[in-house]
């Protein structure tokens, strides 16, 4: 079974790790362990003898002294008892070569600015979340500390050392005041009375100590501290611990409660409340820590990987964002995403009923019939059959064909841009590169450009095909008809007859039908094989000859991100680093049981 020391120097090391790769809680748009692992934050008035507690469970001189607020900004202490025979050190993590020896227990400890009633005037110096003091303390300085301090203690993860010197009325107390308000049922608060010594003569805190002046759940300490004089005198923390235990055995008012009192009682209090409350909250750590590196996980994989540096693997991304985007724009047409289903509906609806909407009944009308047939015959008229008429009412009728062609060809190269713009932005790995996106629009866009110039050129020469050789067998039909339908000659001699207009104009309509009818499947042919199918296989045929032949910091170019999503990666790279050390270490201490 874990030890309750393992324990606590697994969060020891969980905090430490969340202090270099920057979680210090209180970020909004990442997740954070710090506040979820339980701390002892200390907490009093100013000068109220907080940093002299902390030396003094500590062992060691190493916090400023001084009049006023010494302490500027929250104190983090890490203390870790090293194996027999090991020298023992302390290391601040800002300060990470220079160590500082005897220490004492294992123990968490945050010190805070102390509470003050009054702005008073102090050198320049910054506090905590860059409040600069420009000349002396700012009027808000005792709102922005009490904010301060109340952000730390508010949370149900902390244990609260309120520190309030002996000789002040505890209902005074600024500790205990702002403890009672974010702790009532007082589950989190530990009191502690220092100063004992300095109490007026005939007086002390016994109904204090004992609970009957102010109860709490946990038993109060006295802390006897050294006094100005003794550190000036060089005391050691070992002589003072010495002078502490003898003040508490041989003093009449508190010599029944000296085994509980003391700095170093204190100590192993705090330590083993701290390892409990660890012990407790483990599952719900381990909870965390598991559901947060899933959420970072995957956020990282919608971010995607870091840019490579070397133009080689820049050329391999692009060229991998490339086929991404093109693999999508191939879904498209083929049906795995909505969108290709469009282009046939243009062959299916929209050109039949433009062939329909031709307006072939104006110039197969009576009155054209008999102008165009008169016009080409000229100073001779036919003698049997007005083929020279027959010839331009066709071509005339055929190039109305050449509108439904064109408009073919045009709304199916709407609809390929239309598909390129949504396979962009439906491509979530080019979301990073912006300019690559409009790189790649770009040349699918002259791609298709050029495609749709093919398109046109070769429905148009379809149509242009229909019209330089009619379908000689369709004609030859024609005498036989008449032949079966009655006396030729006759037919011949009224050749400027009403009916004779009829029969051709009926003639060229059951052609011009027969050619709408070819057409109809011709022309989406040429445009799917002259726009969609190159569009398939060649859409950034030429953006790819164009890239080989940039360099590195063209490339680069490409891949530029927002700076905004790199900075995001790289505080989620850390996060995920964080919380993958956290449960190394946690496993740690549960495959140790």
């Amino acid at each position: 079974m874990a030890t309750m020391e393992s324990l606590i120097v697994t969060v020891n090391r969980i905090q430490r790790a969340c202090t270099v790769l920057g979680d210090h809680g209180g970020d909004s748009n990442l997740p954070t362990l710090w506040e979820a692992l339980p701390s002892v934050v200390v907490v009093g008035g100013q000068s109220s003898g907080k940093s002299s507690v902390l030396e003094s469970i500590v062992g060691r001189d190493f916090l400023p002294r001084g009049s006023g607020i010494v302490t500027r900004r929250p104190l983090v202490l890490q203390l870790h008892k090293t194996e027999r025979g090991l020298q023992e050190y302390g290391e601040f993590l800002h300060l990470p070569k220079k160590k500082f020896t005897d220490f004492f227990v294992n123990l968490t400890l945050i010190d805070l600015p102390g509470l003050t009633k009054v702005a008073v005037g102090i050198p320049p110096a910054f506090l905590l979340r860059s409040l600069f003091l420009v000349e002396g303390q700012p009027e808000s300085i005792v709102q922005d500390i009490e904010s301060m301090v109340r952000s730390y203690v508010e949370k149900p993860n902390c244990i609260i050392l309120a520190i309030t010197p002996a000789n002040q009325d505890i209902a005074t107390s600024d500790a205990m005041k702002l403890s009672r308000e974010v702790d009532p049922t007082g589950e989190r608060t530990f009191g502690v009375l220092t100063k004992l010594d300095l109490m007026d003569k005939g007086t002390n805190a016994i109904d204090v100590l004992e609970g009957r002046a102010y109860p709490l759940q946990h038993p109060w300490v006295g802390i006897v501290n050294r006094s100005q004089a003794d550190i000036k005198k060089n005391v050691d923390m070992i002589a003072s611990r010495r002078m502490e235990r003898e003040f508490f055995a041989s003093s009449p008012d508190y010599g029944h409660l000296a085994s509980k009192m003391g700095s170093e009682y204190l100590a192993k209090v705090l330590s083993k409340h701290l390892e409990s409350v660890i012990r407790a909250r483990l599952p719900g750590i381990t909870s965390l820590i598991n559901k947060s590196i899933e959420e970072l996980e995957a956020e990282l994989s919608h971010l995607g990987r870091s840019v490579a540096i070397d133009a080689g693997a820049q050329l391999y991304t692009i060229l991998e964002l490339c086929r991404a985007f093109d693999r999508i724009f191939k879904e498209h047409l083929d049906g795995g995403r909505p969108g290709g289903d469009r282009i046939y509906g243009v062959f299916d609806h929209q050109l039949p009923a433009a062939l329909r909407k031709l307006p072939f009944d104006r110039h197969l009308s009576l009155q054209n019939i008999r102008k165009v047939v008169s016009e080409a015959d000229g100073y001779q008229p036919h003698l049997i059959a007005p083929e020279q008429g027959y010839r331009r009412l066709i071509d005339g009728a055929l190039n109305y064909f050449r509108g439904p062609a064109e408009a073919s060809v045009d709304a199916v190269h709407f609809l390929l841009k239309e598909l390129v713009r949504r396979s962009i932005a439906e491509t979530e790995e080019l979301k990073r590169f912006p300019t690559l996106q409009a790189e790649i629009a770009a040349a699918a866009s002259e791609a298709l450009e050029r495609f749709r110039e093919e398109s046109k050129k070769t429905s148009l020469r379809m149509v242009d095909m229909e019209s330089s050789y009619l379908t000689v067998d369709f004609f030859r039909k024609l005498p036989q008809e008449v032949e079966k339908g009655g006396n030729p000659t006759s037919s011949s001699v009224d050749r400027y007859a009403e009916s004779h207009f009829r029969r051709i104009g009926s003639n060229v309509y059951s052609y011009v039908g027969m050619v709408s009818d070819t057409l109809r499947n011709t022309i989406p042919k040429a445009v799917v094989y002259c726009q969609v199918r190159e569009a398939k296989q060649s859409l950034l045929d030429h953006f790819y000859i164009q890239l080989g032949k940039k360099e590195g910091k063209q490339l680069a170019e490409l891949l530029d991100e927002d700076p905004a999503l790199m900075e995001r990666r790289q505080q989620c790279v850390k996060r995920l680093e964080l919380y993958k050390s956290a449960r190394d270490e946690i496993d740690s201490v549960l495959w140790a049981r």
